[in-house]
Formats: C-alpha cells, structure tokens, sequence
C-alpha cells in the first residue's frame, strides 16, 4: 500500500511518544510506501486533491530518525491508498476546510480518521453525546453562568473548548479567586465558549487514556500528574503506568463502540478520571499507542494497520 501521512514537520516530533511516527515504523516494516505532508500544502482543482509530499523512511534512530525523498505533487485520489490525517490541533478553521478537501476522496482513497467525521465531533463537544457517563459540565462563555456553576460545585477547572495536550487548564479554587480575570483572557484569546467542569480529586489516582482501534479496546495507560501539577497529561509533566479497564470504563467503551465504528473513526482516544468520568473523546490526532504497547507488550500501531487493511479490502 502506499501511505501519505498528513502531520505537523519531522523534525519537531518525538520519536519516544510520538504515535504518528509509530504508525509510520509499524507501516514501513510491512513494506508500505510512505510520504510525508505539511496540510498546508493541501489544494484542490476539478476534482482533483493534490499535496506537495515527500517520499519518506523513518527509523527509530534520534536526531536521525526520518529521510526525505526528492518531493512530489501528489495526487490524493489516485496515488496512494490511504491518507493518515495526523496534523495536531488547534482545531481551527483551517483544521476544518482540510476535512472538507479531504472528504472529497471519500469512495476513492481511504482516509482515517474519517474527516467529515472528525469535523462533526470534535473532543470537548462530540463527548456530549456520553454525557451520561461525564462530571457536571458547563460550556459556555457567560462569566455569570460561570459563577453560578462555581457556586454550586466549589473547585473548578476551566478550559479551551478545542485545546490540546493539558495546554490552557486552569484549576480555580473553592473561594473563586482570579475567576472573573481567567473568564475575561480567555474571551480575549478565543471566540468560541469554554469548558467547565468541578475540579475531581480522583484525578491523583490518574487520568486514564484508552485506545479503541474501529470501536474495540486496543489497551490503556493512567497518566498521573507530576509533582505540583494537577493535569495529567505527559505533554505537561505526567507520567504513566500499566493499567487496565474497570468495569466502569469497558461500560463505557462498550456504549461508544459501535458509533466510533460506524462513524469511521478508526483511532480514537478517550480519557477517564479516577476510573469513572469521562472527560474527552480525541478523534483528530490521538496519542498514547507507544506506551500502550511499551506497557502491555503488545503492538496497538499494527492493530491499527490490520483495521485499516480490513476497511479497504470491505470496500473492493
């Protein structure tokens, strides 16, 4: 097969963590042909979606982990099998329009995750739909709501609705200092509403991500904060630990399951505190297969391929 890999430049990434550069290691040792990227070379003309791409080999070498090719115009449509849509967010409106190009494929090149399925459920929204299983929520941009809410529930973490990787969290306490001041800068920094949940104490006990590869569990990490933090994430200073589900939590991927599946949301990320509240459900660039498989003994970048490989041959 050959593969054009959509994601943010080479030379930035970690190859320690990185799960586009673990897909792409797992994609090479089966003989793909890979190219690499940048979305903002993505057009479209006639019907046809081109990329300014470089063929690509990687290797699990650092600061030597990836060789460019003489670059290509790559049509979209015709010269690869599959497009990996890996760019991480913001989830802005130039995150949108890629989806938009790229839905054009649809029935031609397989792209995963599904981007008109990606555009229709980003990660703070698209959790809605589980919201049986979530902590009290709030999105909204009013500083009165927000004041309201915090009486209710004391401790507050306040959010960018389309954030990434525990960026912008802040914790607020239960005497709701610097409430009115955090709620002002972030309608200054972003349009759109935030996010407001009660801050949860079991977050010490960790923030579990679980991998579902085409709406089934493929493993789980609990990421716990680091000393002085409260996020969790490892981009922020986490750390992570072999975990498994509780019943809890396979409750809840039983319930989502069979919608990522049919959603064609192939790779997906949720996140878990304290075993029992879900918080996300990441769709656009989801993390977490290094140490899932590092943990587990196990090889969730090829179950993902296998997924892949089953997708194409369902629709010859």
């Amino acid at each position: 097969m050959k593969i054009a890999v959509q994601m943010d430049p080479m030379p930035g990434i970690n190859i320690k963590g990185d799960s586009s550069f673990a897909l792409m290691l797992a994609a090479q040792a089966r003989g793909y042909t890979l190219y690499h990227y940048d979305v903002a070379t993505l057009s479209y003309e006639a019907g046809q979606v081109t990329a300014h791409a470089h063929p690509v080999t990687v290797r699990n070498v650092p600061g030597d982990h990836y060789s460019f090719g003489e670059p290509v115009r790559l049509d979209l449509g015709d010269d690869v099998d599959v497009v990996l849509m890996r760019q991480d967010p913001p989830f802005d409106v130039g995150y949108i329009t890629a989806t938009h190009i790229l839905e054009r494929l649809k029935g031609r090149t397989l792209v995963v995750n599904d981007p008109a399925s990606v555009r229709n459920a980003p990660e703070k929204v698209y959790v809605l739909d589980f919201e049986r299983f979530m902590p009290p929520t709030l999105i909204t941009r009013s500083l009165d709501e927000v004041k309201r809410f915090q009486a209710k529930h004391g401790a507050i973490v306040v959010k960018p609705l389309h954030g990434n990787g525990g960026k912008a969290v802040f914790l607020i306490g239960e005497d709701g200092a610097n409430l009115s001041a955090l709620v002002e800068l972030f309608g200054q920094i972003w349009r759109e509403p935030f996010m407001v949940q009660p801050f949860l104490p079991e977050v010490a006990k960790g923030d579990k991500r679980i991998v579902l590869v085409d709406g089934k569990v493929a493993g789980a990490i609990n990421r716990k904060p680091g000393e002085g933090e409260f996020r969790s994430n490892l981009a922020v200073g986490g750390y992570a630990e072999a975990a498994e589900l509780t019943p809890r939590e396979q409750e809840i991927c039983d319930a989502m399951g069979p919608e990522l599946k049919e959603r064609g949301l192939l790779f997906v990320g949720i996140d878990v505190i304290g075993g029992h509240w879900l918080t996300e459900i990441n769709v656009t660039s989801p993390t977490g297969i290094v140490a899932i498989s590092a943990f587990n003994n196990s090889d969730v970048a090829g179950m993902i391929w296998d997924a892949i490989e089953a997708r194409i041959a369902g629709s010859e």
